[in-house]
């Protein structure tokens, strides 16, 4: 084996091992979940379609995080996602013609089904009727 086969050799074990402890010393990746939002409305029980679902982060102050996620209904009043960290997270619901819902969750399994049920609006007061 010449010189240079052997420096070339040396290289290619060099390589392996800086690869191998990148390996060993790399963290190993937070869990996250896929959720699956259901909407429907208290009145008749039927999906609210094109509802906006808000998804945010909350730290263990009960402060929400500025990164957040927004996802809209579809026809069956269904909106999912994946890669959600485990941990607190608040859910914020606005859709047309209903009261805003907001809740926190724990996301602690790697699947995870939220039905919420929106309420019309309360019928408001005023002094002038």
């Amino acid at each position: 084996m010449t010189q240079f086969q052997r420096a070339g050799l040396m290289v290619c074990l060099l390589a392996v091992a800086a690869s191998a402890q990148q390996k060993h010393n790399r963290k190993p990746e937070a869990p996250t979940s896929a959720i699956n939002l259901t909407v429907l409305a208290v009145a008749n029980g039927k999906p609210v379609k094109n509802a906006e679902v808000v998804l945010h982060p909350v730290d263990e102050r009960g402060r929400q995080k500025q990164e957040g996620l927004e996802l809209k209904t579809h026809e069956d009043g269904k909106a999912s996602t994946t890669g959600i960290a485990y941990g607190k997270l608040r859910v914020q619901v606005i859709a047309h013609g209903f009261r805003t819902f907001g809740a926190d969750y724990d996301v602690n399994q790697p699947d995870l089904e939220i039905t919420i049920k929106l309420e019309k609006p309360t019928e408001q007061f005023s002094i002038y009727k």
